[in-house]
Order: C-alpha cells, then structure tokens, then sequence
C-alpha cells in the first residue's frame, strides 16, 4: 500500500533514530497478530488427525476429505490478493476485525455441519476471513515496527504460529478420541471474540484518503484460474468423469491466466503486480515456493493417514507424532537468521532442499512395526529442515525490494503460499488414492511409500529453481523472518 496513509509509519529505515523501542510500543500489536497467526495455524494441523472422523462422520472416504482441505486454502489464495485494496480502502483495523469475526462465524458453521458439502461451505467461510489475518498482520507489522527490531518481532509472531502448529494435532487427536471433533472448529469461537476485543484495542489503523481503483476485474481473473485449475485437479480423482472435462478446465484455467497477464500490464493498480517478478529473488522465491510446497504441503496428512489406517495407531497417538515436526521447526526459527548470514539465500536454499528432499524420501522406510522411537526422530529433523525452508522461501521476496512495495509483496507471497499448498495437499492425495490397490492396511502403507518418493523428486526439483539466484552474499539482517 502507499505511503501517503493518513496515520504517518514509523522510521523504517536502518539508522535513523528512534525515540522508543517500537517493540515496547507495540507490544499489544505483536500479541494480537501472534494470537491471530496462532488460531489459523491451529485450525489449519488440528483438522488434520481428525480427517478419518471426520471421513467416517460424514459418509465419505478418507482420501475423498480433501476437497474440505483444499477448498479452505484455496480460498485463502483467492482473496488474499483483495487485502492491500481493502485496507487502503476501509482501514486496516475494521479489516482485521472483520476478518476475524467471520473466521469465528465459518468455524461455527464447521461445527455444527451435517455434510460434507456443507463443510465445504462453512470451510471456504473460514478462508474468507482467515484471508486477511495473515497478510494485513505481517503489513502492519511492517509498518509498525523499526527494521532494526522486525527480524526479532516476526520471529515472535512466527513462534505463536508454530505453537499453534504443535497444539493442533495433539489437541486434535484428542478431541477425537475423547470428545468429538467438532470441538475441533468449535473452540476458534471463543478465541475469536477474545481477538476482537484485542483488536479494537491495540490495532493501528492504516490506510488511505482516496483509496486506489479496486482492480475487480483482474481479481475475477486470477480466481477464476485458480478455481479452474483446482477444480481439475478434483475431477481427476473423481469416478466416472471424461478426460476431455478435465482437459476443458485445465484448458480454461491456462487460457484464464493468459488474459489476466495481459490485463495486468494495462492497469494502473493490478490486484497482483507482476512487474515485481522482474527482480530475480522475487520470481525465483515465488517459483521456488511453487515446487516445494507441491512436494511437501500434503506430507503430513498422508502420514497422518498412514498411521492411523494404515498402522492402526489411534488419532491421539497420531496428533502426537506431528508434534516433533512442529518442535523441529520453532528450532529452526532460531537458527536461521545465523545461517542466511553465513551461507546467504542461494547456497542455503540450494542444499537445505536437496536435504528436504532426501527426509521426505526416507519416509519410504517405514511400515506398519516401525517403532515409535525411530519414526518421532525422524519427524522432529524433517520438521526443523522444512521450517527452514519455510523461513528462508518466505523471506527471498523482500530482500531486494523497496519498503514501499512490501504490502503488495506479502499479499503475492502469501497467496503464492496458500495456492501451492492447496495443489501440494490435492496432488499428494491424488497420487496415493491412485497407487492405492486396496482398503486393507498394508495397501495404505505401499500407497504411502510410493507417493513419498514420488513427492521427494518434486521437492528435489525445486532446487533448480533457486539455482538462479545470484552468487552467494550475506543475507541482510534486517530482512523479515
């Protein structure tokens, strides 16, 4: 967004003074987008451990749950995009605020869900709140907090995500073997009125005077792409559908996009400025996040799958094993400023995805009576490798730009995010519905070690995508984290 915001930013630039600490004076800011990020990051791996309750509930098979998953991300993709607009237009308070009372309204909706159609409603309810919380948090953040002090604040804030990430499967897992797992949705009620009233407190309000022209129609162009592309990919594991269907949509969607690219370059005020990929670490951090998020965005459901059909572990056992993946990234949140310093963005991302790819692979060897105490390792150093890479792909896009493109950034990095995990969690399911020959338990371990490798070769891929940076430098140490 602009510069020309009716409440002045702070200093934002390295060495220009700063009266007082900015992280003491928004220190109910930092707390309200940390709870924010905490409750979709919550929502987002608690679902996980309950998909075959969820499966079993609904009349639906496990694999067949995955239009409730995507359907959520995909919508996050879509309307991410509208948030720099809406800000600039409403405020970044009321926007926020809205966001978060309808992310509390579509998981009520969740809750009290019958089907699975109506699941999927309620659940792209859910996108279209949570579609702001995370980019307007990070803008506000940006413009809030001195550069000197934002790696610290981001870390923080990505913290609480992470905690949230390791809450969710354990408290998943036991709300589904204790209680039921519409307290799994139901629970972000609460936490949603608590955030409102935090919000009415310590939210900033940014925005402008004479708010831009909406780019309405390019924003209809990239959704429809989106939807089209996403819509194919479902139609391929679905019974009885032509192929010629499936190749209209995908034909659609490429036409789709096509035209928004040519719309794009003959408007004033795109809904996703592709300019910007004319500076190589943006294109390559948004290329790159593509391919190793297809590979990886899926992992953790089908091991979840994996151990509870095809091992028979229970879904509390099950949420207790993704917990290491989560404590292996909140390590790595701690170790990787270090290492961007020392190794800089294209040696790190060049061999910590290779490495990625190698665990994922490894996965492969497990089976219905691998121990506990080989598979938790196992998941703890996957998970600290990955949120590694999480953190370095998620900071390549600001390290060569301007500040005042930081707000059109993060909502193309974001959306990049959630539009490569929503293919990444479909692809994934899609290859083991495909090499599963059977229902029985040994027919989801083969699907799953087959599917890993397969994955483990996508995410490989990626590392010719960040081969393209330039030669190695320090990373700056005021880039975000």
């Amino acid at each position: 967004m602009p510069n020309d915001a009716v409440t002045p930013a702070p200093p934002l630039h390295a060495g220009e003074p700063v009266e007082a600490s900015s992280r003491e004076r928004y220190r109910g800011l930092i707390w309200l987008v940390s709870a924010a990020f905490f409750m979709q990051a919550l929502d987002s791996t608690i679902v996980n451990t309950a998909v075959p309750a969820m499966a079993e509930a609904l009349g639906v098979t496990p694999l067949g749950m995955r239009s409730a998953l995507t359907s959520y991300v995909l919508t996050l993709a879509i309307l991410i995009p509208a948030s720099p607009w809406l800000c600039d237009r409403f405020g970044t308070r009321k926007v926020f605020g809205a966001a978060i009372a309808v992310f509390g309204v579509g998981s009520l909706f969740c809750g009290v869900s019958q089907t699975l159609p109506q699941l999927v409603a309620a659940r792209v309810m859910q996108g279209v709140g949570g579609a702001a919380l995370m980019p307007v948090g990070r803008y506000v953040l940006v413009r809030s907090i001195a550069r000197r002090e934002f790696v610290a604040v981001m870390s923080t804030v990505a913290t609480f995500g992470l905690l949230g990430s390791v809450l969710g499967p354990l408290l998943g897992g036991a709300l589904v073997e204790f209680t039921s797992w519409r307290l799994i949705f139901l629970i972000n009620v609460p936490v949603g009125i608590c955030g409102l009233w935090m919000n009415k407190q310590d939210m900033p309000e940014y925005r402008m005077q004479h708010a831009n022209r909406f780019d309405l129609p390019g924003f209809l162009l990239f959704a429809a792409a989106s939807a089209l592309l996403l819509t194919a990919s479902e139609l391929v594991g679905a019974e009885h559908v032509a192929w010629s269907r499936i190749g209209e949509c995908t034909a659609l969607a490429l036409l789709t996009g096509v035209i928004y690219v040519w719309h794009s370059r003959r408007t004033a005020f795109p809904v996703a400025d592709l300019s910007l990929l004319k500076v190589r670490s943006v294109w390559v951090a948004l290329a790159g996040n593509l391919f190793t998020r297809l590979g990886i965005s899926g992992m953790f459901l089908l091991l979840v799958l994996f151990l509870q059909v095809g091992c028979g572990w229970s879904a509390l056992m099950a949420g207790l094993m993704m917990v290491p993946q989560a404590l292996g990234s909140i390590s790595a949140k701690w170790i990787v400023n270090r290492a961007l310093a020392r190794l800089g963005y294209r040696r790190l991302l060049l061999g910590n995805t290779l490495i990625v790819a190698v665990l994922l692979a490894s996965f492969a060897l497990f089976g219905r009576t691998t121990p506990i105490w080989v598979i938790a390792p196992m998941v703890l150093l996957y998970g600290g490798f990955a949120g590694m890479q999480y953190t370095a792909m998620n900071t390549l896009i600001y390290h060569d730009l301007d500040i005042r493109h930081a707000s059109m950034a993060s909502s193309m990095a974001s959306t990049a995010q959630y539009l490569s995990m929503s293919f990444g969690i479909a692809l994934a399911t899609l290859l083991m519905e495909w090499l599963l020959q059977g229902h029985a338990h040994s027919d989801y371990v083969a699907a799953f070690r087959w599917t890993v490798l397969i994955l483990a070769v996508v995410t490989a891929s990626a590392s010719r995508v960040f081969g393209r940076l330039s030669a190695d430098r320090p990373a700056r140490r005021e880039v975000p984290a």
